[in-house]
């Protein structure tokens, strides 16, 4: 026994030992961390940290690029004439795709989105600073306009597909193509065949009575045969977005309202509008890096109703909420509202361009409709059709149409509508709306009733 223990004497029998005195030094520690057999609660106890957002999943598909504008072709080596269907198959999609075309497509395409970036409308009100060019095209546009409104339709009865009067309006187009394109300094015959086959399919289907975004896109080729023919300049990419694009939006709103135009496919090419998608790709890049206007602020209805006639964004949105007998966006148009959750402008844009490459140019349904001539050439190998005449309209003449499915399946069926496998026969959604007014006396739009 030590010393120390032997002072204190013996510990009453039954009683636990005395603590040990001071004098023994410093208490010691366990490896758990405790003092005398007192455990370190601090270290026992997790460290408590904050809540970390999860980071949205990356988007494993890049952002398409901008391919440089090539070259435009030689004129004097140029054979025109009128643009056909070229893609009949699975190859002759794949030999598009590889295509310089392809790449001349995408460039035109992009370089007309990224002109307009950070650009209100409103930039370009100035008419002075307007090419001959563009101001030549708003003229026809404009006279486009007059021909809508000198060809009302007929009593539709309450029926809301197709106004058959629309077919007398495409054929006063077709009429005036030749007076049109000589005033822009097209003077070749042949020129003027295969250019304005362009712009007549941009009004829509004069035999279904039907308007989709591939007609949308023919516009736009128009646009293009006319830069190729040295026409348009690099210099009015800005103008052409927004005075002549947005003119010509102004126009086929006019159009499907009186025409009741239907869907150009029940399933819709790139789901965000029944009729339109470029709006949105040119819009998005207007309002790229703007320092209020979010992708939320499609939902604030005076956000719209100031800023529609800005941003084409926004006056689609407010057009399509125009169009529809229920109000809100996540009922009448999902996807726009889903996109709203975007946190940047960017990164919508960069959607954009990803739909219009995945959705439009590498969709076989889609593209087995585009039109090839000289000015927007065919690839080599790809098919040809016997006897074929101006681009669409010879399905009208033939009564049936060879088509491919969404699983490339080559198929016919009649030309005056869509089979289930392309999407049936759907009524205008504009039609609807306009129905609706003449029954209630102006009030177009009701509420779900859960809303």
């Amino acid at each position: 026994m030590s010393d120390a223990h032997a002072a204190q004497g013996p510990s009453p029998a039954g009683a636990p030992p005395a603590p040990p005195s001071s004098e023994a030094g410093p208490a010691t520690s366990n490896p758990s961390g405790s003092v005398s057999g007192i455990p370190n609660l601090k270290k026992l106890i997790p460290k408590l940290e904050p809540r970390r957002k999860r980071s949205e999943p990356a988007n494993q598909t890049p952002v398409p690029e901008t391919p440089a504008l090539p070259p435009r072709p030689d004129l004097s080596a140029l054979s025109f004439k009128v643009p056909t269907r070229r893609i009949l198959s699975p190859a002759d999609h794949e030999l598009f795709i590889s295509s310089p075309t392809y790449s001349l497509i995408l460039s035109f395409v992009f370089s007309l989105s990224e002109s307009v970036a950070g650009t209100p409308i409103s930039a370009t009100k100035d008419d002075a600073a307007l090419s001959p060019a563009v101001t030549t095209i708003l003229r026809i546009l404009n006279d486009a306009e007059t021909q809508c409104r000198d060809s009302p339709p007929d009593d539709q009865g309450g029926s809301r597909f197709g106004n058959k009067k629309f077919r007398i309006f495409v054929d006063k187009i077709k009429s005036r193509a030749s007076e049109w394109h000589s005033a822009l300094g097209v003077t070749n015959p042949d020129a003027i065949a295969e250019v304005s086959t362009y712009l007549t399919h941009s009004f829509g289907n004069r035999s279904r009575i039907d308007y989709g975004s591939g007609h949308e896109l023919n516009f736009i080729m128009w646009l293009l045969c006319l830069y190729q023919l040295n026409i348009l300049q690099r210099e009015d990419f800005k103008a052409l977005v927004l005075r002549v694009f947005n003119r010509y939006l102004e126009v086929m709103r006019l159009v499907q309202s009186t025409y009741y135009l239907e869907p150009a496919g029940s399933h819709g090419v790139w789901g965000l509008d029944d009729y339109q998608f470029l709006p949105f790709l040119f819009g998005a890049s207007q309002l790229l890096d703007h320092p209020y206007i979010t992708p939320k602020s499609i939902h604030q209805e005076l956000t719209l109703e100031e800023f529609g006639d800005e941003y084409l964004y926004l006056g689609q949105v407010a057009f399509v909420n125009s169009t529809k007998t229920v109000k809100g966006l996540r009922w009448h148009s999902p996807m726009l509202d889903d996109i709203s959750s975007s946190k940047s402008w960017s990164k919508i844009e960069g959607g954009m361009r990803r739909m219009f490459v995945n959705e439009v140019l590498k969709k076989l349904p889609v593209m087995q409709h585009f039109l090839f001539g000289s000015l927007i050439p065919a690839a080599d190998g790809m098919s040809e059709r016997e006897g074929d005449k101006e681009g669409d309209d010879s399905e009208d003449e033939l009564g049936e149409v060879e088509v491919f499915d969404k699983d490339g399946v080559r198929h016919v069926h009649q030309a005056s509508g869509w089979g289930d496998c392309c999407g049936i026969k759907v009524p205008s959604s504009i039609a609807a709306a306009k129905e609706m007014q003449k029954r209630t006396g102006g009030e177009t739009l009701r509420r779900i009733p859960f809303d």
